[in-house]
């Protein structure tokens, strides 16, 4: 099994021949030849693959495999672990522990919750959540009620993850409860009018994707069965359903805020120190209010035609952040002070070592406050979180912007 890391080349190579069809070689690729990078192999020595000035990770099912005990996946990781311990100079994109946060449902919504709280605005709202971690029982509703759920409400699975997170179902009812299958985390739906807004974001800047979603359905106990759905394939661009077919428009109907998606987004990234990150936002059809309803670790960026661009500027800031007396690049290769590049009123940079394309990330790992020696992305443990049991829960035109 070779985990060779190639997985955002493909998706970078691919993003420019979308954006650039008529040219053999863009100024987006021809800044990317100027700065050295290697794929990385994580059967063999990282060192003898450096230096490594920042590695861009997405190891997600490496980790998820070593957090179930497979031997290889945790040497795998602890190689990578072994590696960042030893290079507390590397940047890391993006951190681990905001990672295994993300990875976990319960922990992403309850982050979500403590930020509502934090930001107190009006206009954002975070729905009700509570973890169901073994079979309903007759104490079950009188939890769902203290944690202030209401029917309907959404079944997921608490790894946020894999094919599986995205199975989901809606209950309608407390004789839905046997149709849950634990563990899990339920939260309450939310009435938006079938649209849901995709934020992609990548350093300070996003993009705002609408997408379809679920219907609305009537607030309260029905008599209604069980719906099981797969959120992937209910909010694809073209997707088209009685699931998302909205009979007619109630109460509000309006996009997202663009100040509110900025608030959101930068105090994500204040708090998680991410950067390449989704959120998934609805607009709550009753009150106008802006509901986070997931985020995930290194999206697909479907939809956004700028995210290579996007990334290589945010490649170039952290780069410039972490050594500020660098040069910087012209389109030939030579180091200029005056040369402006496909990072608009930014000049491009370039340090001494390698930006690496990791392809399959993210284990989960603890902050380690003892570890004074690294970087504040780095510290971190190889303790894990998540619960080794990852059952299912249940039997068009990118609007860009910037969060500064």
């Amino acid at each position: 099994m070779r985990f060779v890391l190639e997985f955002l080349f493909v998706r970078m190579t691919r993003i420019v021949k979308e954006q650039y069809p008529h040219e053999e070689r863009s100024t987006s690729i021809t800044w990317l030849s100027l700065l050295p990078r290697v794929l990385l192999d994580l059967e063999k020595p990282i060192e003898e693959q450096g230096p490594l000035d920042v590695i861009i990770h997405k190891l997600t099912d490496v980790i998820l495999e070593a957090d179930q005990n497979d031997a290889q996946s945790q040497e795998l990781v602890q190689r990578f672990q072994d590696y960042i311990d030893s290079h507390p100079e590397t940047i890391i994109l993006d951190p681990l522990p905001a990672i295994r946060t993300l990875l976990d449902r319960c922990r992403s919504y309850e982050l979500i919750r403590r930020l509502e709280s934090y930001m107190q605005d009006e206009r954002i709202c975070s729905p009700p959540f509570m973890e169901l971690s073994s079979q309903c029982g007759e104490d079950t509703m009188a939890e769902i009620t203290k944690h202030k759920l209401t029917f309907p409400f959404i079944c997921k699975t608490r790894v946020a993850h894999g094919t599986n997170s995205h199975e989901m179902a809606i209950i309608f009812s407390e004789d839905g409860l046997k149709d849950i299958k634990p563990q899990c985390v339920i939260q309450s739906f939310i009435n938006h009018n079938a649209v849901l807004y995709k934020v992609f974001v990548v350093g300070e800047s996003y993009s705002v994707v609408e997408r379809p979603s679920l219907k609305n359905f009537s607030r309260g106990v029905s008599d209604r069965k069980t719906i099981f759905f797969n959120s992937h394939n209910v909010s694809k661009p073209e997707s088209s359903s009685d699931l998302t077919a909205l009979d007619v428009v109630e109460g509000v109907f309006r996009p997202p805020s663009d100040e509110v998606i900025r608030k959101i987004s930068r105090t994500l990234r204040e708090a998680l120190g991410i950067s390449l990150f989704g959120i998934d936002v609805i607009i709550n059809n009753q009150t106008g209010q802006h509901a986070v309803i997931d985020i995930n670790a290194f999206p697909g960026y479907e939809g956004v035609p700028e995210f290579f661009t996007e990334l290589i500027n945010h490649i170039q800031v952290v780069l410039q952040d972490q050594n500020p007396e660098s040069p910087q690049f012209n389109q030939n290769g030579k180091a200029a002070e005056q040369v402006t590049s496909i990072c608009g009123d930014h000049p491009c940079s370039a340090a001494s070592g390698f930006v690496t394309m990791a392809a399959n990330d993210t284990w989960l790992v603890e902050d380690d406050p003892s570890s004074n020696k690294r970087l504040q992305h780095q510290r971190l443990s190889c303790n894990s979180a998540l619960p080794p049991n990852f059952q299912n829960c249940v039997a068009p035109v990118a609007t860009k912007a910037s969060s500064q």
